[in-house]
């Protein structure tokens, strides 16, 4: 290979949603782009996150609408067509084969490297091709670390040796076990729970805390906790694991439970386990230490996703890499963002948008990253909480209302149970955050970004008038409670 031809404008290390977004952004404004990719070309989204759960949950919430609706529900009573759910994760998951996000790189213009890349030194990076080959790629602006985040499992005894489960395998199994313990209490446990439990398994949920889904608004987690306890998982809060074993390489595996909760001594015996307990980034082999960083570590940014503690200004850490918001919604937000900087820099053009909301700023990830929760019911939330809010000792005023008053929600479905919150910032007059909890709720969620993001006054935002009958009708019932 010519060596001319391995130096690019921009590397980017990882070719899931990010690294793609990243590399588009910088090509379409006149940068050559290579990334460089060990797994499969879409990334962790594609293939064991977003897209394969998605899949496996959609038919489980329009199961639970129909069986809420008159006149629909009569045709819904046998269980779902597990094998049928699970076809249709696959052919959402690609069938685990990234031909299509290959030819999509190759007609944008941009090189694609396979094998495992590692920093050496400022602006290089050396791959280990899949053949043992190495090559050495060297960049004239910038690399991006687009590696994004990996389970991070717990220091337990026997841990390694029962083979549990993490979020990878809970979208991709080929079957659906008889008994499933899931440990953990927010958005994959609950939302794995939910799936598996309506494929017919049988899920005992393991929660340390107190609640579920502790980062939102504690109503999200309560209404949330009630329907997974009414569908049949056994919710068991207060409840630590602290053992695990798999004496069979086939047989069941067994847990070791203490705390405080009802429950939650002695042990539990379940056919698979999922330990849903955080995420880790994955820099822990990209030669990180060779640009004086330390391996295995979240990297600190700024809003432009600059690195900040390596001189040159040339490496970017751009998703979850950075700890910013660990959404792949926000990590293609951040890649846009990041690929104008580099862009202009490239250029020799100032940044002059590096203010707050400004092009060069990744201010909605502090500000107004939208979360749903896609359970039944759905939980969707944009902003600060209310805790949240006060911690940061901001002056607002707290709106709650009853989603099952309005009108399109009772029509939506029979016995509809929701809640709605916004958090208003009294010195500023615009919201800063939003939640609501209740079927399809999902959808009402870019309004209340729009709402948070343009930081519209409620005055203003007063005369955005929601159609009738709708659920999000909501919206004049917060703020006709508000303005009182």
């Amino acid at each position: 290979m010519d060596a001319a031809m391995d130096t690019y404008d921009v590397i980017v290390l990882g070719a899931g949603p990010v690294g793609e977004n990243l590399a588009d952004r910088a090509h379409a404004q006149g940068l050559s782009a290579v990334v460089v990719e060990s797994e499969l070309i879409g990334g962790e989204c594609s293939y064991w996150a977003c897209m394969p759960s998605k899949a496996l949950l959609r038919p489980v919430l329009a199961r639970a609408d129909a069986r809420r609706t008159p006149g629909l529900r009569q045709a819904v009573t046998g269980p779902l067509d597990a094998s049928a759910v699970l076809a249709h994760r696959d052919a959402f998951a690609s069938h685990w084969k990234d031909d299509g996000q290959a030819q999509w790189l190759d007609s944008s213009g941009i090189d694609l490297v396979r094998g495992h890349g590692r920093l050496d030194g400022p602006r290089r990076v050396t791959v280990t091709e899949p053949d043992g080959r190495q090559r050495t790629l060297t960049a004239r602006h910038a690399v991006a670390v687009c590696t994004g985040s990996r389970a991070a499992l717990p220091d337990l005894p026997g841990l390694a040796d029962a083979r549990p489960w993490t979020s990878r395998e809970a979208t991709s199994a080929a079957s659906v076990p008889g008994r499933l313990a899931v440990v953990g209490g927010g958005v994959v446990a609950v939302e794995m729970a939910t799936a598996w439990r309506a494929l017919g398994a049988e899920v005992t949920l393991l929660v340390r805390g107190q609640g579920l889904l502790p980062r939102m608004e504690p109503f999200a987690g309560e209404l949330v906790a009630a329907a997974l306890t009414e569908a049949g998982v056994d919710l068991r809060t207060g409840t630590s694991v602290t053992g695990v074993r798999r004496p069979e390489p086939t047989g069941p595996v067994t847990l070791t439970l203490s705390g405080d909760g009802a429950g939650a001594g002695g042990t539990l015996d379940a056919d698979e386990v999922l330990f849903a307990t955080g995420r880790a980034p994955r820099t822990d082999d990209i030669g990180l230490e060779t640009v004086g960083l330390t391996p295995g570590a979240w990297l600190d940014v700024d809003d432009t996703c600059q690195v900040r503690d390596v001189a040159g200004g040339w490496l970017y850490a751009v998703g979850d890499t950075n700890h910013r918001a660990l959404l792949t919604h926000q990590g293609k937000y951040q890649a846009r963002v990041a690929g104008a900087v580099i862009a202009a820099r490239a250029q020799g053009l100032p940044l002059l948008e590096t203010d707050p909301w400004g092009a060069h700023a990744a201010t909605a990830d502090r500000a107004g990253a939208p979360q749903v929760v896609f359970t039944d019911p759905e939980v969707a939330a944009v902003g600060l909480t209310a805790a949240e809010a006060e911690r940061a000792g901001r002056r607002v005023r707290v709106i709650d209302q009853d989603l099952a008053q309005v009108a399109g929600a009772s029509l939506y479905v029979d016995g509809y149970r929701g809640q709605a919150r916004i958090v208003v910032d009294l010195d500023r007059g615009h919201l800063i955050g939003a939640t609501f909890a209740g079927p399809a709720v999902g959808e009402l969620l870019h309004s209340a970004s729009l709402a948070v993001v343009a930081e519209i006054p409620i005055d203003r935002l007063w005369h955005a008038v929601p159609a009738y009958p709708t659920i999000s009708e909501v919206w004049l019932r917060l703020l006709e409670a508000y303005r009182g």
